[in-house]
């Protein structure tokens, strides 16, 4: 599911025009990333939690002549997923089976 097809999603099940769940779907994105930006943590829970995690200075291999290069130092994005989440990945979501 790509940008389009979810503010499509959210549109039909909330009753309301793309344009306002585009909108809506942009603030939600942009105050998770505000929040990383300034090194907060966002939980939404049941659906997991965005976090930033630095990763170290170290050295790589260019794959064009192997010769070493310095990779620097950088703050990543991390994302663990809660509990519903993982049972929805998984199958064992609100629908039974029998």
């Amino acid at each position: 599911m790509n940008k389009a097809e979810l503010i499509s999603a959210v549109a039909a099940k909330a009753g309301i025009t793309k344009a306002q769940a585009s909108v809506a779907l942009e603030q939600v994105l942009s105050g998770i990333g505000g929040a990383l930006r300034v090194g907060d943590k966002v939980t939404l829970v049941g659906f997991g939690t965005f976090s930033v995690a630095s990763r170290g200075a170290r050295t790589g291999r260019n794959p064009r002549d192997n010769k070493p290069i310095k990779i620097a130092a950088k703050k990543v994005a991390k994302f663990k997923p809660g509990k519903k989440l993982a049972d929805e990945v998984n199958g064992k979501g609100a629908k039974k089976r029998k």
